[in-house]
């Protein structure tokens, strides 16, 4: 009998071997971001959904640190299903759904399913955990997958040109990344508009509210500073004749040095 090396099986076995090894190769520079305290260990029973599993235990585990792409439900159900995890998180608090957030870690494994995701290309930053080196480390993660256009960065669309507005606004309610100039800075009553448009009204922008600026001076990021420069940003889209992604976290935003190529982070 001729065995099948497309069958179901044997590309569920290389999907393990991928993220395993993504595991490994990361542990070394990622085993000291992201080391929590442990909230708790369990077995997985089931993936809910994209960003959630469940608990043979009942627990519903929300991840924490990024957003979903079209394979990270079948990467999280390959590599999760019956296997033994720990969570981690500085807040175990579960969100309105009644999930837990956290970072998940398989076994003793000093790499989170994040990070590997990320690696990747399953899944995106959400830029919500706020752990300078946590962040950086997961950010990391999906710059390496992005230099190697691995999964979602496959796709040259992945990230949105923010001088073509009406793309990202057929992105309406979904989370996009954005690259850019910023052609100025404009403060109008409690908001600060980062245009990257010269029509304020139909040009993408990018909006920050006043209680976000001293995060931002925290960081040593002056909002006017950005003018004329190239930024990428990530985040839900709104609008309605223009597109707008709200900043409400700093990690939102990252600077790009002016030679560097679209799509890549040192």
């Amino acid at each position: 009998m001729t065995h099948n090396a497309t069958s179901p099986g044997n590309v569920t076995q290389r999907l393990h071997l991928i993220i395993a090894l993504s595991l490994v190769a990361g542990q070394a520079a990622l085993a000291a971001p992201c080391q929590f305290e442990s909230q708790g260990e369990g077995r997985v029973a089931a993936i809910v959904d994209a960003r959630s599993l469940r608990l043979d235990d009942g627990r519903e585990i929300r991840l924490t640190g990024i957003e979903t792409t079209a394979a990270t439900k079948q990467a999280l159900t390959s590599l999760l299903v019956g296997r033994d995890v720990t969570l981690r998180s500085a807040d175990d608090t579960p969100d309105r759904y009644g999930r837990q957030g956290a970072l998940v870690f398989i076994g003793d494994n000093e790499t989170s399913v994040q990070a590997a995701l990320l690696a990747q290309g399953n899944a995106i930053v959400s830029a919500e955990i706020t752990d300078k080196d946590c962040a950086a480390a997961l950010m990391t993660s999906e710059a390496q997958a992005r230099r190697q256009k691995m999964g979602n960065w496959t796709d040259p669309t992945a990230i949105k040109n923010a001088e073509s507005p009406d793309d990202i606004l057929a992105g309406i309610g979904r989370f996009m990344v954005v690259e850019g100039k910023v052609l100025s800075v404009r403060q109008a009553g409690a908001t600060t508009y980062l245009n990257f448009g010269r029509n304020w009204t139909r040009g993408f922008a990018v909006t920050i509210s006043r209680r976000m600026l001293p995060a931002f001076e925290n960081a040593g990021i002056s909002l006017k500073s950005l003018e004329n420069k190239r930024v990428r940003v990530r985040g839900w889209v709104e609008g309605n004749t223009g597109p707008r992604i709200d900043v409400r976290l700093v990690g939102q935003v990252e600077l790009l040095g002016a030679n560097e190529p679209t799509g890549v982070r040192p």
